[in-house]
């Protein structure tokens, strides 16, 4: 069996891209969180998926939301990726966005964006695999910010 740590160590050696997830609650207060964990699903019909930890103060919203944003963050955006990252009571204070047409917010100037309806929700170990369909979406010219082994790097061209 492999151990938590040599299994942590062998997925930083993949490098992936950054986003933040956002939704609103009920009440329609703006939640958010970064998130490495993300990924294509199908093109057809446009799926996407984001893993949300079954311990993240995300969990409990986004079990109860009905669309999410990801926000695909550029290079410039390494302090907005810590902010979302972070334990902060308003993550969304002087922070610009707009709410997309699904309601969700779309930060402002990242390196692409997506408006998702959730279709499908999977439980899997310490996670909850969320599906959803891109009904939306915004891409720009920028370098990506990236995550790799355990820190933030730049895309070199």
């Amino acid at each position: 069996m492999i151990d938590r740590d040599s299994f942590r160590a062998i997925l930083g050696r993949f490098a992936s891209g950054i986003t933040v997830i956002t939704t609103h609650d009920a009440q329609g207060t703006p939640h958010g969180m970064t998130v490495s964990a993300f990924s294509s699903l199908s093109l057809d019909p446009p799926l996407v998926l984001v893993c949300v930890g079954n311990d993240a103060t995300m969990a409990p919203v986004m079990a109860q939301a009905t669309s999410f944003a990801v926000n695909v963050l550029a290079d410039t955006q390494e302090a907005l990726s810590r902010r979302f990252a972070g334990k902060f009571d308003d993550r969304f204070a002087g922070v610009g966005y707009t709410d997309g047409e699904l309601g969700d917010p779309v930060l402002d100037d990242v390196l692409a964006s997506m408006q998702c309806r959730i279709v499908a929700r999977h439980p899997a170990g310490d996670h909850v695999i969320v599906v959803g369909h891109v009904e939306r979406g915004t891409a720009r010219d920028a370098k990506p910010l990236l995550y790799y082994r355990g820190g933030y790097a730049q895309l070199e061209r």
